[in-house]
């Protein structure tokens, strides 16, 4: 049975045995990341990551046409700029709540994923479509560049020309091109669906093995060959005495299913 566990006005958590639905509850406003929604993701992310049980999480909408619009223009067309530099350090904990989740994420993308709702999926490790999927960083269309780690991200995931490029002409991607730029990595019959069946698939493996496995590939990117694979053997030391990794073997001479101590 599912467990729930609201964080502020605009968050849900539901946990079904060991996959977290990490739900963004803003639907009248298409999910458009207010301050007390940036709150409620970071407070729902810092729980989330103190959770032992909790193999993968999954962001999901609440709303049937986006799964989130970024960031609430209408709120800050009231911010003097002194309120702009106030709600930088909050913004900032939003996004990076996301990035720094220990377990693999995943995000379920129906609709629109603008701005700052493609940055929240951008922070995850694997991004699901499906049809109605639409995608982009218009930010420079409004006269900011998009700062919820989107410069940083989209290159990383798709090369720096191509990050250039969509960036600087805020154009939005429909599903079939947002798969072919791998701006999405597979697409669905339904997002939610798809996402929360990939995050069956890989919360049936070591929750020890597949959080060290996210740290080495994170702290690894970016880095030379030779500093990457010392992250890695970092990485392999943590688990390589683990009771995760004693049951994973004793389970495959015994052919088994593993049932992991988590340790």
């Amino acid at each position: 049975m599912a467990q729930e566990q609201r964080y502020g006005e605009f968050v849900v958590v539901r946990k079904e045995g060991h996959v977290a639905e990490f739900v963004l509850d803003r639907p009248k406003a298409m999910n458009a990341v207010s301050l007390d929604m940036a709150r409620s993701v970071a407070a729902a992310c810092t729980a989330l990551g103190e959770d032992p049980d909790v193999r993968v999480t999954v962001l999901t909408s609440s709303n049937d046409r986006a799964f989130c619009v970024g960031a609430d223009l209408k709120e800050r067309n009231s911010f003097s700029d002194a309120d702009m530099l106030r709600q930088r350090p909050v913004s900032r904990g939003c996004y990076a709540g996301v990035m720094e989740l220990p377990m693999p994420a995943i995000a379920a993308v129906h609709g629109f994923a603008l701005g700052g709702g493609f940055e929240l999926a951008l922070a995850c490790d694997l991004i699901v479509g499906d049809a109605t999927t639409v995608v982009g960083l218009p930010e420079v269309s409004v006269g900011v560049i998009p700062g919820g780690g989107g410069t940083q991200l989209l290159p990383r995931r798709v090369g720096a020309a191509r990050a250039a490029e969509l960036v600087f002409t805020a154009r939005r991607v429909e599903a079939d091109e947002a798969l072919a730029l791998g701006l999405v990595d597979q697409l669905a019959e339904d997002a939610r669906t798809g996402a929360l069946e990939l995050a069956g698939r890989i919360a049936a493996n070591s929750p020890v093995g597949l959080r060290a496995a996210k740290r080495a590939m994170r702290l690894g990117h970016g880095l030379d060959l030779r500093a990457g694979l010392e992250v890695e053997d970092a990485a392999w030391k943590t688990i390589a005495f683990s009771a995760d990794r004693a049951e994973g073997v004793a389970a495959f001479n015994e052919k088994r299913r593993p049932e992991w101590p988590g340790e």
